[in-house]
C-alpha cells in the first residue's frame, strides 16, 4: 500500500512576526530568569563539588562538601534552629493574622486605618525592622523591658540570653503578619453571606458559624498562607545576621546565616553551595508533604 505524503504545514511570515513580537516582550523576563536564576543554580550545583576560595582557581574534591555537611555539628544546629523557629513562629502566624482578618472585616470604626496600620510593617525595609526592634529589645532602654516593668516583671536579656534569644525572634515575626491578613481578608470577602444567615437561622451561634463554615471555606487560603510561611521562615537572615550575628551561643544562628557564613566570610563557596541545596531539598521536601497531607483538611470548592 503507498503512503500518503503529508506536506509540511509552511509557517508564513506573519506567524513568525508574531513569534518574533511574543519572545520580545518575554525577553525582560528570560534573560532575567536564566541570568539571575537559573544559571546561578547550575553553577552552585557544579560548585558542590569545588573548593573554590573566590580568589585561587576551584579545586575538584567530589563528594568532600557533601560528606562535610552531613557530619558537621554547626550545619545541623542551625537546621535545629531553623526547624524550632518555623515550628513555634508559622502556627502563631496564621493564629494571629487570621484573626485579625476575622476582626478587620466587621463593621468597626476606622477600619480601613487598622487595616494599613497592621501592613505597614511589610514595606518598611527589613534591615530597618531588624533595627528598631534591636532597640525594643534592649536589655536596659528597651521598650519591651519598660513595659514588663509596668506590672513587676525584672528586665530580661532577650538578645544576650540563649534561652530567650529564639523566643525574642518569634515574637518578633509577628511584626510581619500583614500580608497574610490581607489575604485572609480577600477570603472572607469571598464567602457567601447566604451561609452565615442559614447557619444563624438554624440557630448556630456566631463561634459555631466560624469554624464550622469560615474556616472550612479558608482552608484554601490557610494552606497557602502556610507554605509561603514555612518558606520565608527557613529563610530567615537579616535579623539574625544585624541583631544577634548568630549568638549568643549560636541559638539564633539559622540556615542561610551559616551558608552567609560560609560562602562570604569564611569564603568556602563549594561548602556553602552544598549547605544551600541541602536547604532546598528540605524546603521542596516539605511542600510536597505538605500538599500530600493537604487532601485530608483543605475544602475546595466544586
Amino acid at each position: 500500500m503507498a503512503s500518503i505524503a503529508v506536506p509540511k504545514r509552511r509557517v508564513s511570515s506573519f506567524q513568525r512576526r508574531e513569534w518574533l513580537q511574543g519572545y520580545l516582550f518575554a525577553a525582560p523576563f528570560l534573560i532575567g530568569f536564566f541570568a539571575f536564576v537559573a544559571f546561578p543554580m547550575l553553577f552552585s550545583i557544579w560548585l558542590m563539588f569545588q573548593k573554590w576560595d573566590l580568589l585561587s582557581p576551584p579545586t575538584f574534591v567530589g563528594l568532600a562538601n557533601i560528606q562535610r555537611m552531613l557530619t558537621d555539628e554547626l550545619a545541623r544546629k542551625a537546621l535545629v534552629n531553623s526547624a524550632i523557629y518555623t515550628v513555634f513562629a508559622v502556627p502563631f502566624q496564621l493564629v494571629i493574622s487570621f484573626s485579625l482578618a476575622l476582626a478587620l472585616t466587621q463593621p468597626v470604626k476606622l477600619r480601613s486605618l487598622y487595616r494599613a496600620g497592621f501592613y505597614l510593617p511589610i514595606i518598611i525595609p527589613v534591615v530597618a525592622t531588624a533595627v528598631v526592634w534591636q532597640r525594643v529589645l534592649h536589655p536596659d532602654f528597651g521598650i519591651l523591658n519598660t513595659v514588663l516593668g509596668w506590672v513587676g516583671i525584672p528586665p530580661q536579656p532577650w538578645l544576650l540570653e540563649p534561652g530567650l534569644a529564639k523566643p525574642a525572634f518569634i515574637f518578633m515575626s509577628f511584626w510581619m503578619i500583614g500580608r497574610q491578613m490581607v489575604i485572609f481578608i480577600a477570603g472572607l470577602g469571598n464567602i457567601p453571606v447566604q451561609l452565615q444567615e442559614a447557619a444563624q437561622i438554624d440557630g448556630a451561634s456566631k463561634l459555631t458559624s466560624i469554624f464550622k463554615i469560615t474556616v472550612p471555606l479558608m482552608t484554601p487560603l490557610i494552606f497557602y498562607n502556610m507554605i509561603i510561611a514555612i518558606i520565608n521562615s527557613f529563610q530567615t537572615f537579616v535579623p539574625s545576621l544585624i541583631m544577634t550575628d548568630g549568638g549568643p551561643e549560636n541559638s539564633t544562628l539559622f540556615v542561610v546565616l551559616n551558608i552567609y557564613r560560609n560562602g562570604f566570610q569564611f569564603f568556602n563557596m563549594g561548602y556553602a553551595s552544598a549547605l544551600a541545596w541541602e536547604l532546598f531539598v528540605i524546603v521542596i521536601g516539605l511542600t510536597i508533604a505538605q500538599f500530600y497531607v493537604s487532601s485530608r483538611w483543605v475544602y475546595y470548592e466544586s
